[in-house]
């Protein structure tokens, strides 16, 4: 596993466990479904990326990739909008930054990709 792969992996772990303190209302129910989801993808799509049969395939599951992580941003975002202290804003702050910090990496790989 490369340190990007392991960085998606730990980031969506971290997800994971901050979406169990939220509580149960229907709200927080759509973002964590959607958090979840899109943060475990991009990293589920970047292994696969891995994996490539063609610099095309590779190029194709990175922007999958970034796609994800982009939606997983926005969720995020709108989150930090949202909570208060005792439901993580300093992990929500940690993961904003981290996701921003993923986003822009695999938008990178995607560009050199592409060419």
């Amino acid at each position: 596993m490369n340190d990007l792969s392991k960085r998606l992996f730990k980031f969506s772990v971290r997800v994971m466990k901050l979406t169990k303190q939220f509580p149960n209302i229907p709200e927080f129910n759509v973002i964590r479904y959607q958090l979840v989801k899109s943060a475990s993808s991009s990293g589920a799509n970047y292994e696969e990326a891995q994996a490539a049969t063609s610099r095309a395939d590779f190029h194709h599951k990175t922007k999958i990739s970034l796609r994800e992580i982009r939606e997983a941003n926005y969720w995020l975002r709108q989150l930090e909008e949202i909570v208060s202290d005792e439901l993580g804003q300093n992990e929500i702050k940690l993961l904003i930054r981290e996701s921003s910090e993923l986003k822009n990496i695999l938008g990178s790989i995607a560009l050199k990709t592409k060419k």
